[in-house]
């Protein structure tokens, strides 16, 4: 069975291609050899091609496993189903056999895998130092030589996703620009082992981290003004984990702390998304107001609900709802127990958000086999000064083209 992704096949002879990728020795696997008009965009559909292949090698080992445990327990109960021949020689060595086989089709299958494995492990060795900023890790060499693009990218990397049979392939978890879907930063305690064993302020803490991480690299793998990033803080507790975007510049304005700051933040982007969907159902985007700002817009929430109250928690609903069609984005850094009192007003909420950990956890499935992946966040390495030295980057191209 051929598992490779469809997009991964070579282009036909009649249609135009892009430059070939540089060639490679038989059977060597090529940084962007999948179909597309660019190197980005080759690079996207080969990442999300291993990806599918990934998944797919992975369901063929656990459903050849399963047929044979499957195979196994059926001969055994043949074996047994007679009275007369449940002990003795002859049963010993159809039990015996019964395990051979079983041992020959699992050992077949393991087989199978480790060379789909090896295939994909060479190939995500050569992908992932050729991948752009917008697709690298914090620890690529990509940043150390960043600078603020012209146009936006197709995708961003928001994290690693594995299974548990490989646990040393990593596949970059590309997600579309520009967002659909909201942000939720779970800070609650999950059930994975690694949240299970941390101390709930170090989740919190890494939550933070997260969020900022994220945030940082919207910016900057966004041209110079089409994003600006507005956070709240009602407890001020954040503010350690918010300072590469405060003390860097990026953000226009310092964090909103306090119920005032919450209503004030959550009412200038309801106008915002109010002005410009009547824009564009009337075909008038040229007649906006000078004060409105047309740039994508992330808002990040931390330690929602506190300094919510119940009309800051309707209009945050709203911008959940509709933000995202007129480029207004949320990101919260929330732990759901602790807005329980809601009830089930608040589910719709947290359902239309795309739910992240700050920890390892396998709570996101595939649309195909519906695997549960293992998700691993981007977080900066620590003592790394990447995230400050390329914010800055984008606070002075800000400063120096008046956005």
């Amino acid at each position: 069975v051929d598992y490779r992704h469809p997009r991964r096949a070579a282009r036909t002879a009649a249609a135009p291609s892009p430059p070939p990728p540089p060639p490679a020795q038989p059977g060597q696997p090529v940084a962007g050899d999948a179909a597309g008009w660019s190197m980005e965009e080759r690079l996207y559909n080969q990442v999300w091609g291993m990806f599918e292949d990934l998944a797919r090698t992975t369901a063929a080992y656990r459903s050849a496993v399963d047929f044979a445990d499957s195979r196994l327990e059926q001969e055994l109960d043949k074996a047994l189903a007679d009275p007369r021949s449940r002990i003795g020689a002859a049963a010993d060595t159809a039990r015996a056999r019964a395990r051979e086989r079983h041992a020959q089709l699992a050992d077949r299958a393991r087989a199978a895998l480790e060379r789909d494995l090896a295939q994909l492990t060479a190939e995500s060795e050569v992908v992932e130092p050729a991948l752009p900023p917008a697709f690298a890790r914090w620890d690529s060499p990509v940043w150390h030589t960043y600078q603020v693009p012209m146009e936006t990218p197709m995708a961003v990397r928001l994290g690693d996703l594995g299974l548990p049979e490989h646990s040393g392939l990593r596949i970059p978890m590309l997600v579309r620009l520009p967002l659909e879907r909201g942000l939720w930063i779970d800070a609650g305690r999950t059930r994975s082992a690694a949240s299970l064993t941390a101390d709930p302020h170090e989740t919190r803490r890494l939550a933070g981290e997260l969020a900022t991480a994220v945030a940082g690299r919207l910016l900057a793998v966004h041209p110079v003004g089409d994003f600006t990033v507005h956070a709240l803080d009602p407890t001020g507790a954040a503010a350690p984990a918010l300072a590469p975007l405060s003390e860097s510049g990026a953000l226009r304005e310092p964090p909103a702390t306090g119920p005032q700051g919450v209503a004030s933040v959550l009412a200038g982007l309801t106008r915002r998304v109010d002005l410009v969907q009547m824009a564009v159902r009337t075909g008038a985007t040229d007649a906006l107001p000078p004060d409105v700002d047309t740039a994508e817009q992330l808002l990040i929430v931390h330690d929602f609900p506190h300094g919510f109250d119940d009309r800051a928690v309707t209009g945050l609903r709203y911008l959940a709802d509709e933000g995202p069609s007129v480029g207004v984005h949320l990101m919260m850094v929330a732990d759901r127990e602790e807005a329980r009192e809601y009830g089930p007003v608040l589910d719709p909420l947290w359902r239309s958000l795309l739910r992240i950990t700050p920890v390892s956890d396998d709570h996101l499935a595939d649309p195909w086999v519906g695997h549960a992946w293992t998700y691993e966040p981007p977080l900066v390495p620590g003592g790394s000064r990447i995230l400050p030295r390329v914010l800055g980057q984008v606070a002075e191209a800000r400063r120096r083209y008046g956005r």
